[in-house]
Formats: structure tokens, sequence, C-alpha cells
């Protein structure tokens, strides 16, 4: 079978699926962490590859930017392949001062303005919870490997937050100062999930902050990155 997006057979693809935003990720997930990883997808250049992580197979997805590119393949995923679970992992910016460069947030839930739910479904929600049981699966192998993991509330912004010409005005936008951290797809994910009766998780890497200027090292950020990595691909297969 094929969509309009995805050209993979139905048997390509595993029932969970670690989905980066970014297609040369996905690529670099399947050459550091899977074995016998093999290319499923290169529509529009968006890698797919599913291989096996101890024993188990898992599939490796990149989603693009945006809600509605995520959107789109996490409901082709969902309703034509069959996949059961979801894990986006991504990189994300923050403005609490509780959260740090290179901490990494495991969402319970996004606050989003966007008009995707109104367009798909004739809903106004703004706020939507991500799936409980993968999120203990994801806390338990964190604290399990003893890596700290920021848990809360997130943003789903359609604004690279950097671009934002006023602060104020950005921040004026979203409830409360209880948003661990803002990113572009999460939203989408969880909606899609929720419509469609499936498992939705995001876990994401701050690599910038409205409180810390600083620019990071190379090597800082593909040590934290290959962490969350291994977090979310120990949680797949629990």
């Amino acid at each position: 079978m094929a969509t309009p997006h995805i050209e993979s057979k139905l048997e390509d693809i595993a029932p969970v699926v670690l989905m980066p935003g970014d297609p040369l990720r996905a690529k670099y997930i399947a050459e550091n962490f899977l074995e016998d990883a093999k290319l499923i997808n290169t529509v529009r250049n968006m890698y797919g590859y599913t291989g096996f992580y101890k024993g188990e197979r898992v599939t490796v997805f990149a989603s693009g930017m945006g809600v509605p590119s995520i959107g789109i393949y996490a409901y082709e995923l969902y309703h034509y392949y069959h996949v059961e679970k979801i894990i986006r992992i991504g990189t994300s910016g923050s403005f609490h001062k509780d959260v740090k460069i290179l901490d990494v947030v495991l969402s319970t839930g996004a606050y989003c303005k966007s008009y995707f739910d109104q367009l798909l479904d004739n809903q106004d929600i703004n706020y939507i919870e991500a799936s409980h049981h993968l999120n203990e699966k994801i806390k338990k192998v964190a604290q399990d490997a003893h890596i700290s993991l920021q848990i809360g509330k997130t943003i789903t912004s359609d604004v690279f937050d950097l671009y934002a010409d006023n602060e104020d005005v950005f921040r004026a936008n979203f409830p409360g100062d209880d948003y661990l951290a803002v990113e572009m797809e999460a939203f989408g994910l969880f909606y899609i999930a929720k419509k469609l009766g499936k498992e939705a998780s995001c876990l994401m890497t701050v690599v910038d902050s409205f409180y810390d200027k600083r620019s990071l090292s190379s090597e800082e950020r593909e040590q934290s990155l290959n962490q969350m990595i291994q977090v979310a691909l120990e949680a797949a297969i629990l």
C-alpha cells in the first residue's frame, strides 16, 4: 500500500514509531541505534527506517516541522499503517526560569492556538494531553537509568520562538508561566492520536532559552540528544 506521502508497504512499518522532525536525524538514529535498519520511505525526502532495537522492531520516521506536517504523517501512520504508538523526539526552546539548556522535557500535554482542530473536526480545543500510559513508561526508563526529566505542560507554537520580535507579545499569547518548553509539533501529534484512539508522547531536548543565550557545541548537543533517543527507544520496547 501507499499514501500520498508514504511509499512503504504495510509490513514495512512497526507498531511503534520514533518521530524526529529532521529526516537526517532519522537517518542518524537508524545508523547508530538500530540493527538491520532498512530505508522504507524517501517520498519528499522524509526518511523512514525500520530496524531492530534489542531484538524488537522499531520504525523511525521523520515528521518535518510544524503541526500541519506532523499531522499528515501521524494520521497516515496511525490510520493506514496501524501504528499504535508514536514518540516524538526533538528539540525545543523554553521561557521557564527553572528549565535549563540541555534539560530533557517530557510533555504531559500541549497548548496551541492553531486552527488545526477546527479545520479537521470543527472542534475548539487549545490543550490536549499526551498518553499517560506511554509517559509512565518513559518516566520509568529515565528513572532506572538515573536520567533526570523535566515533566509538565508544553506549548506548541506556529512561530519559531527566537524569531518573535517582541518577547512580551509572544508570552502574552500563552496562559500562565507553568509551561516548561515551546516547540512546534506536539499538539498536532497528540490531537491525531486522541482522535484515532492511539498513544503519543513527546520528549524534547532544550536547546535555547530566554534566560540563557549561550551557544551549544556540536558535542554537547549530540550527547544530550543521544540520551533522549536512548530513553525513547527503551520506552518503545518496554
